[in-house]
């Protein structure tokens, strides 16, 4: 056998391996036309037409986290794709944080959710989303700390505790002084004498004191002369009667 037969064998099995080898190396190229539906569970339907194994799915939480208040949508798949295009919807009042993706994307927003359309050529399928759900579900309502809502309770508790008793001492205080006579450690009859004196503007006979506020005399004296000795009236007597006027300050 000759050289040159042997060259044509090697040539003509070397073209046999590849027409064996290149549909092989073509099937590895996908496809996909999908349509992807994100709930507010985090529930995830795939629907559409695709050559990828098992890509289509419906209400599978494989490609679906969330930490705290944020979710983690995460569709990746590995092999080349000859062309792809897709449709996210992500939930209603979703709000995205971050988003990173393979191929082309525009985003657009309809009845309140939000819409991904993608699209890309020979690379791999990914998408990837960081999303918020808006605080009015269910799920994000606000929920008040019940420490917290206490001390507030007990802070306006004794708030309202403290302006009360700076209203009763101001009121005290009023009382205790009338047009700039001081009025403490004065008793009862003492204190009505007083006002008396000040309202009238006009010194008083002690029967005129008996009389206006319906005291016996013995007590009307006695407490006369308790506030002729800490120096707020003075007495002055005209025939048989004490004429009772405030003393100046």
């Amino acid at each position: 056998m000759g050289s040159t037969t042997i060259y044509k064998r090697i040539l003509l099995c070397t073209l046999l391996i590849l027409i064996i080898y290149l549909p092989t190396t073509s099937a590895q190229n996908y496809y996909a036309d999908i349509k992807i539906d994100v709930d507010s569970y985090g529930f995830v339907t795939i629907d559409g037409t695709t050559n990828y194994p098992d890509l289509l799915v419906k209400d599978t939480e494989v490609y679906t986290s969330k930490k705290q208040s944020y979710w983690f949508l995460n569709i990746t798949k590995d092999g080349n794709f000859s062309d792809f295009v897709y449709v996210l919807t992500l939930p209603e009042g979703a709000s995205i944080n971050y988003i990173k993706n393979t191929g082309f994307i525009r985003i657009e927003e309809d009845q309140g959710k939000l819409i991904i359309n993608g699209f890309g050529e020979n690379e791999i399928f990914s998408i990837r989303v960081q999303y918020q759900i808006g605080k009015t579900t269910k799920e994000e309502s606000i929920k008040f700390d019940p420490v917290l809502l206490f001390l507030i309770t007990v802070i306006i508790v004794l708030i309202a505790i403290l302006i009360g008793i700076f209203v009763k001492e101001r009121v005290k205080t009023q009382d205790l002084k009338k047009d700039g006579y001081n009025l403490k450690g004065l008793n009862q009859r003492q204190n009505q004498i007083m006002k008396l004196l000040i309202d009238r503007k006009t010194p008083l006979t002690q029967a005129d004191i008996q009389r206006e506020l319906n005291i016996p005399k013995a007590a009307v004296s006695r407490n006369i002369r308790g506030l002729e000795l800490k120096g707020l009236i003075e007495k002055e007597q005209i025939g048989m009667s004490n004429l009772i006027r405030l003393k100046k300050i």
